[in-house]
């Protein structure tokens, strides 16, 4: 029988820790999106958080955003001069459904703010926000299409590199780190995961999150 949130000990604890983060990879890089702090990943990874943000199979939301990526619009400049029906074709032959054309707006949109308000280059909201992470996600969730979860989604990603955002967990990693007693908060991972090493908490919690998505638990707690 698996150990329970009860039993489970300090060093039981950073075992399972060390096998989830042992890849070296947060979500989007298992997912073949990069987290480097160049305009265009960082772009790239926000718009993977809108697509993730949306009710539906998280594997169309991936495939999504690559074929986004591979149509050219790898950067806010260059998805800002897309066509909204382009967008909407490259949506629905991803494979996802619901309201396609209003979210080819909502990409549109977006992009176009970015590039009005940052010249597309999301570092230049970090220094706007003076790297205050209340700030940061502020700004964030002043964009077109991010609300909460989706700042959540970003800055799980970007806390390897915006260390002042950290400590930084989704919903998913969190209820992930509920049922394999792990925790409750993200300041309860990042002591698990180093205190302040954001990288090493990024891979933790992207491993949590696909762990949750993926109903893995069996195989992780085996």
């Amino acid at each position: 029988m698996p150990t329970t949130t009860a039993t489970r000990s300090v060093e039981e604890k950073k075992r399972l820790v060390r096998r989830l983060a042992g890849d070296g990879r947060g979500f989007a890089e298992r997912y073949g999106f990069r987290v480097t702090n160049n305009p265009s990943q960082l772009f790239q990874v926000l718009y993977l958080a809108v697509l993730l943000a949306r009710r539906g199979d998280f594997h169309r939301a991936i495939d999504a955003a690559t074929a986004v990526r591979d149509a050219g619009w790898d950067s806010a400049a260059r998805m800002a001069r897309s066509r909204h029906a382009d967008r909407v074709r490259v949506l629905r032959d991803a494979g996802l459904r619901g309201d396609l054309p209003a979210l080819a707006d909502t990409l549109g949109d977006l992009a176009r703010t970015l590039v009005e308000t940052y010249r597309g280059d999301l570092r230049r909201l970090r220094t706007t926000a003076h790297q205050d992470p209340a700030g940061e996600r502020r700004l964030l969730t002043e964009l077109p299409g991010v609300d909460d979860e989706v700042a959540d989604l970003f800055l799980r990603e970007a806390q390897a590199l915006w260390r002042e955002a950290a400590p930084v967990a989704d919903r998913r990693a969190l209820a992930a780190a509920r049922r394999l007693g792990l925790g409750r908060s993200a300041a309860d991972l990042a002591g698990l995961a180093g205190g302040g090493e954001s990288e090493r908490l990024s891979w933790l919690v992207g491993a949590l999150a696909r762990v949750d998505l993926e109903r893995r638990y069996a195989e992780v707690t085996g």
